[in-house]
């Protein structure tokens, strides 16, 4: 097989039976479509020269620069592209969370901006937020950039409607799948996949998948973070479910070591929540079905995401101090304060505050007096014990409330005699105009 161009070479990825003998299913036969085999290694490979490639030429001859607001599959995808055609990639974004992603983008000659959003991901109704006005301004008229826009951009959800469905109902003899699950970040995929396979069968029901709400898988947003995503329509899917880092682990895991697949967490989700909802119906079935779900990228570049999360794995001891080991009865034992007691509690008991969030979250606004210890270093510190004195009452913060809620029940559970979680967190502190200060 020759090409001109790697550009040739994005697409037609195969499909994958699992072995039932894995996966347990009687009556449903489930098909993997490995996206992961994309040349630049992932499903985004698609969207990214979907997106980019009729404005490649105008913005050689300007000169301009390729950006798009992505840490992830999105930015290495078109720093390669832009590489290839002589034109300079810029990453912008809230927090790299993913090390060596952010090493690779560097590598790739990428330019990585990092601003001082208010929360983890894109708000366009935040108008106050550094990273939203940069989004707003990368859409006018005149600017020295080719903007992707990806979380709006109809070209992205285009990509899968003419590319990856069609490519799913050939691969299965022309027929649609009965099921199609997939993980919703952008909602490209999902929308364009679905808009393709219902065309051809208008029964084919479709799972979103998102993450839980004080949770962090790779590519998936939570259930709040994806109602900001342009391109998210809930009327795409019949029924949209969470699903958590564990099962993300235990599915990839799986993946990795029954099937011969190198797929990274996002596929590990989704093949775990495949099998959490094709389960109960599949026992009622008299009749053979189909399901298909993506592996969107590979395993490699996580790796430092699994070892903290699941250091046996490595063969190292696992961690006992962790949010994963949480019960339902821990999180019973949460004390969340709303904001006006929060503010009388700060003001009589002196509560050590301890915002989670990034540092440039941080540096934007934050409540006056208190510490930021990004989630990642904070869960590196809870995990050797507690990380400060049991003496001194503790407030605990997060963008919305849910992560500061988790650490607060680790932290009761370990011995802490009194911290407590800012209800909301900093966006309900910010809503009900109690005073943050900048750096």
């Amino acid at each position: 097989m020759r090409y001109d161009s790697i550009t040739e070479a994005i697409g037609n990825t195969p499909l994958v039976r699992i072995d039932p003998d894995v996966h347990g299913l009687r009556n449903i036969d489930l098909y993997a479509k490995l996206e992961m085999l994309n040349p630049f290694g992932s499903l985004k490979d698609r969207a990214a020269w979907n997106m980019v490639r009729a404005g490649l030429a105008g913005a050689a001859e300007r000169g301009e620069t390729i950006v798009e607001l992505s840490s992830g599959n999105t930015a290495k995808a078109l720093a390669l592209i832009g590489g290839l055609h002589g034109l300079p990639f810029k990453s912008v974004t809230n927090r790299m969370r993913i090390p060596e992603v952010k090493d690779l983008l560097l590598l790739l000659g990428a330019e990585i901006e990092e601003l001082p959003g208010q929360s983890e991901c894109l708000d366009p109704t935040a108008t106050d937020d550094p990273l939203t006005v940069f989004h707003q301004r990368l859409g006018r008229p005149g600017n020295a950039h080719l903007h992707t826009d990806q979380y709006f951009n109809p070209l992205n959800a285009e990509a899968h409607a003419q590319g990856t469905g069609p490519e799913i109902i050939a691969d299965l003899d022309g027929r649609a799948p009965d099921w199609f699950i997939a993980c919703v970040g952008t909602a490209g995929s999902s929308t364009g996949v679905a808009s393709a396979l219902r065309a051809h069968d208008p029964a084919v029901r479709v799972i979103g998948l998102v993450g839980e709400k004080s949770d962090f898988v790779p590519g998936i947003r939570t259930a709040d973070e994806v109602q900001e995503v342009g391109l998210f329509d809930p009327a795409v899917y019949d029924a949209i479910e969470t699903v958590s880092t564990g099962e993300a682990l235990d599915g990839m895991v799986t993946l990795l070591r029954r099937c011969a697949l190198l797929a990274g967490p996002t596929g590990g989700a989704a093949y775990l929540g495949a099998l959490r909802h094709l389960r109960p119906l599949d026992a009622e079935l008299t009749e053979r079905r189909t399901a298909v779900f993506i592996v969107c990228d590979r395993a490699e570049s996580y790796l430092g995401y699994v070892r903290a999360r699941r250091p046996e794995l490595f063969g190292r001891p696992a961690v006992k101090n962790s949010l994963t080991t949480l019960t339902a009865a821990d999180l019973g034992q949460v004390t969340a304060i709303a904001v006006d007691e929060a503010q009388k509690w700060i003001g009589s008991g002196r509560p050590l505050v301890v915002d989670l969030r990034g540092p440039f979250a941080y540096a934007a606004l934050h409540i006056d007096g208190s510490v930021n210890i990004v989630d990642e270093l904070f869960d590196e510190l809870v995990r050797n014990g507690m990380p400060f004195s049991t003496s001194r009452p503790v407030l605990l913060a997060c963008p919305v409330g849910e992560k500061s809620a988790r650490y607060a029940a680790l932290l009761t559970r370990m011995g802490h005699p009194d911290v407590r979680s800012l209800a909301g967190g900093i966006v309900a502190w910010r809503d009900a105009g109690a005073p943050l200060v900048r750096d």
